[in-house]
């Protein structure tokens, strides 16, 4: 095969961005030589995640619908859409791509419906059990629809299906500190019951607030939390922490290795977003899943009940995180063998190398 040249397109949220990274990265392990160029959304957080993965990005001015559907901004919102396609049209021609893979996101709609119109097979990636608008707007345009989860022919033509679970960042596997060294390497007490906790890459406000009006009894029982809250909220957590004189709870904007954060932690706390509950199924981890009640169609709770309903999560529904959340979890890290059987039945739903299955159909479109 001559060198592979691919477009991947989407992001918005790590959820997006970590599963293309990864497909990417697959490829280029199957094919050194392989030219790769992003599309993303301009002001998005791709614009700067994909640049420190080492690829080439370029921006769109694409956004979202504005709700209602009938406010006048979406004229600016439609203008600057065919603006993007235009944009993207001229992407096509100067990189000449022989295959685009879309991962959902703004960015992925104009850029696939360009590639499909100028004769470029497409690929789409869909994390969640309840497809996304953009995926299945261009689902007729795409030869093959990578999935995680059965059931996926109610918004995909079944022969164009190919169930291949979320490619998960590939570090996260790699790791293989104990718990102990995990701990220690985070600057914590190596034999406390220790949660993580994550709201997903721009943090979540209910679990924030949860979790700050919990810290008297995370203190009490001596249990750690290593608490990522997101950039929006790290000033005001961090303040209710130290006015609390808080010893075991550490919030921190962000977790830059998430790897070590995941083998530290006896159980976790997190949202119910695709590439969270893949990573939990793939690393074995016990976990509380509050979904976000703030996402289309409620996709997440969705997702955690894929987990919930097969004894393989805890779920609480966002309305009563504030109330329950912190309790739940202080049972669940005292509860060694609630912990055993939860890492067990949700090891049983992991789907592994999935970055590789998907490399491989994106290679095989390439004519």
């Amino acid at each position: 095969m001559e060198e592979p040249r691919v477009i991947i397109s989407g992001g918005g949220t790590g959820g997006h961005i970590f599963p293309a990274i990864s497909i990417a990265n697959a490829i280029k392990a199957k094919h050194p030589e392989a030219k790769i160029l992003f599309v993303g959304a301009n002001g998005r957080m791709e614009m700067t995640r994909v640049p420190e993965a080492g690829y080439e990005i370029k921006g769109l001015p694409v956004r979202g619908l504005i709700r209602p559907l009938w406010s006048p901004k979406n004229i600016g919102v439609m203008l600057d859409f065919m603006k993007s396609r235009s944009m993207v049209k001229k992407i096509i021609r100067d990189f000449k791509p022989q295959v685009a893979v879309g991962v959902g996101g703004y960015a992925s709609a104009p850029t696939l419906n360009a590639a499909a119109a100028m004769g470029v097979p497409c690929l789409i990636q869909e994390q969640n059990s309840y497809a996304g608008v953009t995926n299945k707007s261009l689902a007729a345009k795409a030869e093959k629809i990578c999935v995680a989860y059965e059931g996926m022919e109610r918004f995909f033509p079944a022969e164009k299906i190919i169930m291949t679970g979320n490619p998960v960042r590939q570090a996260l596997l790699a790791n293989t500190m104990t718990r102990g060294e995990a701990r220690e390497a985070l600057g914590l007490k190596k034999d406390v019951p220790t949660i993580l906790v994550i709201g997903g890459s721009l943090g979540a406000r209910t679990i924030n607030n949860a979790i700050a009006a919990g810290i008297h009894r995370f203190e009490e029982k001596q249990i750690q939390v290593i608490w990522q809250t997101g950039k929006y909220y790290a000033e005001e957590c961090e303040k209710k922490a130290k006015d609390a004189g808080a010893v075991y709870v550490r919030p921190q904007a962000f977790i830059s290795d998430m790897a070590t954060a995941y083998r530290a932690a006896d159980i976790v706390i997190s949202r119910a977003g695709a590439s969270s509950i893949s990573e939990l199924c793939l690393l074995g981890k016990a976990s509380v899943l509050v979904p976000s009640p703030n996402v289309a169609e409620d996709h997440q709770t969705k997702n955690a009940r894929a987990l919930s309903d097969r004894n393989a999560a805890l779920f609480i529904p966002d309305v009563m995180a504030e109330k329950t959340l912190v309790e739940e979890a202080i049972a669940l890290v005292q509860d060694p063998a609630m912990i055993t059987s939860l890492e067990m039945e949700v090891s049983k739903l992991a789907l592994k190398d999935s970055a590789e299955i998907i490399a491989d159909e994106v290679l095989k479109l390439i004519k």
